[in-house]
């Protein structure tokens, strides 16, 4: 069996498994084995998926399951991306109606591992959410086919896209991926949903000024409203290189900065990292503290203080 849903195009054999552990050739029949298999839900600030754009200080519903079809060496979340670990039944309607017990619930945000997985879950249970009024966010690393990725993008609201890298030895060697899949849905969900892009800065691999301008010239040449988040690494998983210097992710913002008005800084207590300013007037209209919104001066999509227009979704 061909496997059409990601870049790693698997060809399949009898009773095996693609790269993602996830999708299984039983009697010629291509099967997703996590089919509303829950791993993980937890009520979570919209703030932590990141997305700092949409809906400050909402809570979102986040669902994860297993697998992933990249093996990143630095996976955060590697006990349910690359093992097996407990799981439980929650169909697409029990989904909806989970998210609906908490009022300040945006939606669902499918999370955790990687959500492109886990695509006919996702497209049923989206489809439930959009019909109930709520919101549908992928938090993914964006290795997905342009026509799964189209037929889903109907239904989702926002991303956040992981751009590990712009080139493909970083991919080939720390992921067994390569580097244009992510770029190219960053490219197509721009223009159909809100998008915001985490960068996690490894030293010795993607730390450089070069690193750091290459990414800042194509997400301007995108759109220059696009938030990017430089994230700090930490030892995880396979990855024994030490945590990334705050220097490194001050630096990454300075030269971002130059063409991007929204940049972040993450697993990092940094002055102003987490907090939105006015590119206009440079006052703080968001101020953040640990995924918890602590003042908005913002109103009708404008700063308070020069009536400048912010890209947030309110």
């Amino acid at each position: 069996m061909h496997c059409l849903l990601c870049p790693q195009h698997c060809h399949i054999a009898p009773e095996a498994v693609g790269a993602c552990r996830m999708r299984k050739n039983i009697g010629g029949k291509l099967y997703s084995l996590n089919y509303a298999r829950i791993s993980s839900a937890n009520l979570d600030p919209i703030e932590k998926k990141p997305l700092f754009h949409f809906y400050p200080g909402r809570d979102i519903l986040s669902l994860g399951t297993l697998g992933c079809n990249l093996s990143c060496k630095f996976c955060q979340n590697w006990e349910i991306s690359q093992l097996d670990v407990p799981t439980r039944t929650l169909a697409p309607q029990e989904a909806l109606e989970l998210a609906r017990q908490s009022p300040n619930n945006l939606g669902i945000a499918y999370t955790y591992n990687e959500p492109f997985i886990w695509y006919e879950y996702v497209l049923e249970t989206a489809q439930l959410i959009r019909s109930a009024g709520m919101k549908n966010v992928l938090v993914t690393n964006g290795y997905v086919e342009e026509a799964p990725l189209r037929e889903l993008l109907p239904f989702i609201d926002a991303m956040n896209v992981d751009v590990k890298s712009m080139r493909d030895e970083f991919y080939r060697k720390l992921c067994k991926g390569k580097a244009d899949p992510a770029r190219r849905t960053v490219e197509i969900a721009s223009r159909a949903c809100h998008v915001e892009i985490t960068n996690l800065v490894i030293p010795g691999w993607n730390d450089t000024e070069a690193d750091f301008q290459e990414l800042t010239d194509w997400i301007a040449g995108l759109d220059k409203n696009i938030p990017l988040h430089f994230s700090r690494y930490h030892p995880s998983y396979q990855m024994t290189e030490p945590a990334t210097p705050e220097a490194t992710l001050f630096r990454a913002r300075e030269i971002a900065a130059q063409k991007l008005p929204y940049v972040y800084l993450g697993n990092i207590a940094a002055k102003n990292g987490e907090d939105t300013m006015c590119p206009s007037c440079g006052k703080k209209v968001v101020e953040r503290r640990g995924f918890a919104v602590l003042s908005m001066k913002i109103k009708d999509g404008k700063c308070e203080f020069c009536k400048n227009a912010i890209p947030i979704k309110d």
